[in-house]
């Protein structure tokens, strides 16, 4: 049954309410902070006194989280925008912008609580949610921080990590684009940020996470992020079955120009990604930094050559999707691997990615539309393992990287993202219908769905 704008705010204030109570029930079951002196080695989240923050440091993460947001909007938006049908243009810029409103909200109220403090090995604890009365802006003499990042203050922290949590799903529209229900999209989004990347983030990076007490190594989101969304990607794509038209008939994008610039956002914004995981402004994350921009130039290398061989012709959209995947397969391994492996994961990812998006995307059977399994699913997979392989420990200051490890952090993730995301699909196709009607897919989403078209 289609639902009007009233029903859909009300539907959504449903959510937000159902929220509230599972925040309260789970702050009255965890223990309050302890307030940790200065010299205490912190293992919770807590208060320090002012001069404790490191102004440098706060200011190179409070430009990384910039650059995180920049990845999302405009970066994904422009990027997944000029690969659609002239009629889906507008939806899919659309759907990446309603994904980060909604999932921003939730963040602050329930999620990063959930992801980044201590609980259990499966899920964090609740004294961070805005429920439980926690405030970013008690700032006498003491300010609020993560033990995860003791020298920032937790606001910027949560930010950093807010940008994270936005991108993940906003991945995910790019296997589902032309052809699902923009109320059904937020629906989605906001139920499988709570119910699948918030319990991965806790897994991998709280220190208290199951995966992190086992040593697997992720420095900035190749499992948590990129494994996650393709395999949510596959998932969506199998489910809502393919569009209209697809495997017979061609889909001509909009403009490969807008994807450039939309790659060349994500490129510059990765930096903030990978080098401000190291909270720090110190040599680990200018490691990082370089690491990253080496992948990313191997990765579209590989993708061309490949490409240019297959083909007999290389592409502007092989280019960009070869440096993505180069950064994609970088972003596990970025804070612990040296140059030249940077430069051999890059292109590695890129020969990896181009078959994602071709030979396996038809063993696969599944209209993933914009390749986000090929690319995000496939790279990440083949950064955490190579993570394993090539991680130093004289970067690190920590144990080497263990493939075995590696391995476990990948299937768990494959497993929960798999079976949550299809979980919250049948949710979701419960509460309203998650395809737009035939009609309107022929027509396009833009007017169906919003009323509004791009000027021809």
């Amino acid at each position: 049954m289609a639902w009007n704008a009233r029903s859909w705010l009300l539907g959504f204030a449903g959510l937000l309410i159902g929220a509230s109570a599972l925040a309260q029930a789970a702050v009255e079951a965890t223990a309050q902070a302890a307030q940790a002196p200065a010299s205490a080695v912190l293992t919770h989240p807590g208060r320090l006194p002012l001069e404790a923050i490191n102004a440098a440091d706060t200011a190179w993460m409070i430009v990384a989280s910039a650059l995180v947001l920049l990845m999302t909007l405009p970066g994904v938006a422009l990027f997944y925008a000029g690969m659609v049908r002239r009629k889906n243009v507008l939806n899919t810029m659309a759907s990446v912008i309603g994904i980060a409103a909604v999932v921003t909200l939730l963040w602050f109220a329930v999620g990063y609580s959930w992801a980044f403090t201590p609980g259990n090995g499966f899920i964090g604890g609740g004294e961070r949610m805005w429920f439980a009365g926690f405030d970013y802006d008690k700032l006498t003499r003491q300010v609020a921080v993560s033990h995860i990042a003791p020298n920032i203050p937790e606001a910027v922290f949560a930010m950093f990590q807010l940008g994270f949590a936005v991108i993940t799903p906003a991945l995910i529209v790019g296997s589902l684009v032309e052809r699902m229900r923009f109320s059904a999209l937020l629906w989605f989004a906001g139920l499988w940020s709570l119910v699948v990347y918030v319990p991965i983030a806790h897994w991998v990076w709280e220190p208290g996470g199951w995966l992190a007490q086992r040593g697997a190594l992720d420095f900035a989101g190749g499992s948590v992020v990129h494994i996650n969304a393709g395999v949510a990607g596959l998932v969506c794509a199998w489910m809502l079955g393919p569009r209209q038209g697809y495997a017979s008939e061609p889909f001509e994008p909009f403009n490969l120009a807008m994807t450039m610039s939309g790659a060349g956002l994500l490129w510059i914004g990765w930096f903030g990604f990978n080098a401000g995981s190291a909270m720090a402004a110190d040599g680990r994350a200018g490691l990082a930094f370089l690491a990253t921009h080496l992948a990313a130039a191997a990765g579209a290398l590989g993708w061309m050559a490949a490409e240019w061989f297959v083909r007999r012709r290389p592409s502007l959209l092989g280019l960009c999707s070869g440096a993505v995947a180069g950064l994609v397969a970088i972003t596990p391994a970025s804070g612990y691997v040296g140059v030249r492996a940077a430069l051999l994961i890059g292109l590695v990812a890129g020969l990896a990615c181009y078959w994602g998006a071709t030979g396996l995307k038809r063993l696969l059977k599944a209209d993933d539309a914009l390749d986000v399994f090929g690319v995000h699913g496939v790279g990440g997979l083949v950064g955490c393992v190579m993570t394993g392989l090539f991680a130093d420990p004289a970067i690190d200051a920590g144990p080497p990287g263990r493939v075995l490890v590696q391995l476990l952090d990948a299937g768990a993730v494959i497993a929960w993202s798999a079976c949550g995301t299809a979980l919250v699909l049948l949710v979701t196709r419960a509460l309203v219908r998650l395809r737009v009607e035939e009609v309107a897919e022929h027509n396009g989403l833009d007017i169906a769905q919003h009323r509004e078209r791009v000027a021809l």
